[in-house]
Order: structure tokens, then C-alpha cells, then sequence
């Protein structure tokens, strides 16, 4: 993937710099919505028993999320490729973070998205267990069907594809908090595109469903902005204006958490431009 081009990340970063062991220190706290293992050498070998340098690997692997985390999404996707595949995870999270938020292009946005989704069916197929290997290909495969419409996304079967990966996610980690969201949004989309009857026949969509998932992501990581902004974004397309003033209240409540890492403060921000 070619990184050469990508935005610089525009806010402070200062708070975000997670050097030596503070990286480890801070790990469960900054995970705990994707369930992601630390990169130790035991995590390389339990994932490729026969990997020749898994030292070497878990330490460009941990600098590859310490890029990740403090927004230097760029140099975190070049430090996991140079890692191969089983840097997935950062590799397309911190590339899908940078198309959401960073960048302009639409052409660039979708063909960031069809780079990570590849490379989420390799490690699907390359670590079936691996719970973000499912998330991330479902996370992606969402925002590139928001580039290309939902409508049209799901004439070419990827709300199939997508709830089948979240699933299974889910199925792996159960307290995966952004697979909860995801799952939750997920349902509302489905609903608010084609109705309710068509959405449950069709689709397996629920807004029931949608409201549990997304409050059980509020009950595993009350102070995770994307939780709220979800959660009001699927409050809005299930029930429009009926419940606009919890949807308000979910991003009023986005945008006062003091973010602990780049794509949290991304998160916030857009919480509060979203109110401007």
C-alpha cells in the first residue's frame, strides 16, 4: 500500500506516545474495545508456531501500534507490512482509521478499503481463530459499502458478508466491544435502507437486536467516543426524530470524553463538529 501521499495527522499528539513499557502498561485500556492480544513473541509463535525471528517480529509489531496509537497512521501500515501478515490487525485499522477521517479522496478512500479487505480474507483464512481477522474484514467492508452506498452495497451481497464476520468475531470475543457497535450499526443500516419487514426477512435485522448490541458496547467501554456516536447514529435510523434527543445525547456525550489515544481524539472531534 502506498503511504507516501497520506495527511499527516492534524491535532496534538503529545498525550499519545506510548514508548517503552508504557506501551504494554497502557494496553488493556487502549484494547479494550478490539480485544486485541499484546504482540509479545508468545502471540507471534502461537499464531506461526514455525515464524524464523518472532522477537524481531513482536517488537516492529509493537512500534507498528505505537504509530497507530499516537496517529502516525502512515508509518503504522509501513512497519506492519514490513511484519507481514500477521500484522494484519494494526495494518487495517490504522488504514481504515486514516481513510474515515483523513482522507479526501473518494477513489483513494475505496481503494484503501479494497487493500484492507484483502488482505482481512488472507488472515481469515491464515488464522481462523483470530477474532480481529473477522472483525477488521466486516469493519471494512462497511465503509467501503458507505463509499459506494448501502443500497448498492447490499445489491452486490456484502451485508451478508458483513454479518457473517461479525458473527463470528463475536463468536471468538465475545466482550468485543467494536464488534458490538459495528453489529448494532449494522442493523440499523439494513432497517433504515429497506424497511423493517424486508430488513428481518431478508437480512436477519432487528432493531431490537441493533439497541442491544450497541448498549452492550456502551456496558464494555462506556468511555470509547466511537461507542456513543454509534449508538446515537443508530438510535437516529431506526427512530428518526421519536428519539432524536438520546441520539443528541449520545454525541453530546462523544464529545466530552478525554480521548486516550489518535483515534479516540478523531472520534471526539467529530462528535463535536458533528454539533456545530
Amino acid at each position: 500500500m502506498n503511504t507516501k501521499n497520506w495527511t499527516e495527522f492534524p491535532h496534538d499528539q503529545s498525550s499519545f506516545d506510548f514508548r517503552g513499557n508504557d506501551l504494554r502498561s497502557a494496553w488493556d485500556k487502549l484494547h479494550n474495545g478490539d480485544c486485541e492480544p499484546y504482540p509479545d513473541a508468545e502471540r507471534i509463535r502461537a499464531l506461526e508456531p514455525d515464524h524464523d525471528d518472532p522477537e524481531g517480529a513482536a517488537g516492529t509489531l509493537a512500534d507498528a501500534w505505537r504509530a497507530f496509537h499516537r496517529g502516525d497512521f502512515a508509518q503504522a501500515v509501513d512497519l506492519a507490512e514490513s511484519t507481514g501478515l500477521i500484522a494484519h490487525a494494526v495494518a487495517n485499522k490504522a488504514s481504515g482509521i486514516y481513510a474515515d477521517y483523513l482522507e479526501e479522496d473518494e477513489e483513494a478512500k475505496i481503494e484503501i478499503y479494497q487493500t484492507g479487505i484483502k488482505r482481512a480474507e488472507k488472515a481469515i483464512k491464515a488464522y481462523p481463530d483470530d477474532a480481529n481477522a473477522h472483525y477488521f474484514h466486516a469493519f471494512l467492508l462497511g465503509r467501503y459499502s458507505q463509499c459506494i452506498s448501502i443500497t448498492k452495497a447490499l445489491a452486490q451481497g456484502v451485508g451478508g458478508k458483513i454479518k457473517v464476520s461479525l458473527e463470528k468475531a463475536l463468536e471468538l470475543a465475545p466482550d468485543h466491544a467494536e464488534a458490538h457497535t459495528a453489529l448494532g450499526l449494522y442493523h440499523a443500516e439494513i432497517i433504515d435502507k429497506v424497511g423493517k419487514l424486508v430488513g428481518s426477512m431478508t437480512y436477519g435485522a432487528s432493531a431490537d437486536q441493533s439497541m442491544q448490541h450497541c448498549q452492550r458496547a456502551l456496558e464494555l467501554t462506556p468511555n470509547a467516543p466511537i461507542a456513543q456516536l454509534e449508538y446515537g447514529n443508530a438510535l437516529y435510523l431506526l427512530y428518526g426524530d421519536k428519539r432524536i434527543e438520546e441520539s443528541n445525547a449520545a454525541y453530546h456525550a462523544a464529545a466530552g470524553i478525554e480521548p486516550i489515544d489518535a483515534m479516540q481524539l478523531l472520534d471526539r472531534e467529530y462528535a463535536r463538529e458533528s454539533m456545530e
